[in-house]
């Protein structure tokens, strides 16, 4: 296999399952906060927004020492075998953590612009909490839903700080193609950047336009 389709490969394993897990922590979390009466409410939601902000090497230095074999969490997965370190497992959960605000943040906008008033026409004819949010919010909220996952999974794709950091630059392991264009920049080879380049653009490009496409006009209003 030509050494380009590698690290494209592993990038679209780790952007995938990363894009995977935030569907279903995002959903919950959205939901959760959409529905919730709280002052607390926008001060949990700028925690969760932080990743947007914050520089990916600094996220990528708290998955260290959380994640670290002297990590809070590390030494006890250390015990049960478990590395993340140096692993593409660890990729997915940095490229996780970065893009998780954009599918919540879609998702939440997605869940308040559900008319409330036909989740309570759906509980008058019997349905329950769970069966209401299967059958009524979240299909109502899945074009918005899935915009943001379509805006996470080009996130992850182009994910490089964090995941250098957490998972290291290991060809063929943990090298992505993020950290392939660094790496072949700082080799001087020219030509396999451009192409991962181009690769890269074109993935990230059509993600993004499948975004705009499917996102309702009230998403595409809102300010990032």
């Amino acid at each position: 296999m030509d050494p380009i389709w590698v690290p494209l490969a592993l990038t679209l394993k780790v952007a995938l399952w990363a894009t995977a897990i935030n569907l279903v922590l995002g959903i919950a979390v959205a939901f959760g906060l959409s529905r919730w009466r709280s002052h607390m409410r926008e001060v949990v939601d700028s925690v969760l927004t932080l990743p947007l902000v914050l520089p990916p090497t600094v996220l990528g230095y708290y998955l260290l020492v959380l994640l670290g074999r002297r990590g809070t969490f590390g030494a006890w997965l250390d015990r049960l075998g478990i590395e993340l370190v140096f692993t593409w497992q660890g990729a997915v959960i940095a490229s996780t953590l970065v893009a998780f605000p954009l599918v919540q943040k879609a998702a939440r906008a997605a869940f308040e612009a559900v008319d409330p008033q036909l989740e309570d026409a759906a509980r008058v004819l019997g349905l329950g909490g769970a069966a209401t949010f299967f059958r009524v919010s979240l299909p109502l909220a899945s074009r918005g839903i899935t915009a943001g996952a379509l805006l996470a999974f080009a996130r992850a794709m182009g994910e490089f700080g964090a995941t250098l950091m957490i998972s290291g630059n290991l060809p063929g392991r943990t090298q992505t193609l993020s950290v392939a264009i660094y790496a072949a920049v700082q080799a001087g080879d020219d030509r396999s950047a451009g192409v991962m380049v181009a690769v890269t653009s074109i993935v990230c490009v059509l993600a993004l336009l499948l975004a705009g496409w499917l996102a309702p006009d009230h998403l595409r209003r809102a300010r990032p």
